[in-house]
């Protein structure tokens, strides 16, 4: 769609919410195109994004210590 400064002026929440659903923009002064508006990719977190990703085990931090590392973490040589 292509409106003239003056639209663009009164309307830009509008001519927004087009521009996020992926509708071309373009902003003209007279009939003479002069800007556009763009929507911006907005990036989501996902959860869970490297599942089925990482494989193997990993460290289990809630298994006891043996009783070496025990003496090795409280400052024992």
């Amino acid at each position: 769609m292509q409106v003239t400064i003056h639209n663009a002026k009164t309307n830009l929440s509008k001519l927004i919410e087009a521009a996020k659903a992926g509708e071309e923009v373009v902003i003209a002064k007279g009939k003479t195109p002069v800007a556009r508006i763009v929507a911006i990719t907005q990036n989501r977190f996902t959860i869970g994004l490297l599942k089925d990703k990482v494989t193997g085990d990993g460290p289990d931090f809630f298994e006891p210590m043996s009783e070496d590392e025990l003496a090795l973490w409280e400052g024992a040589e």
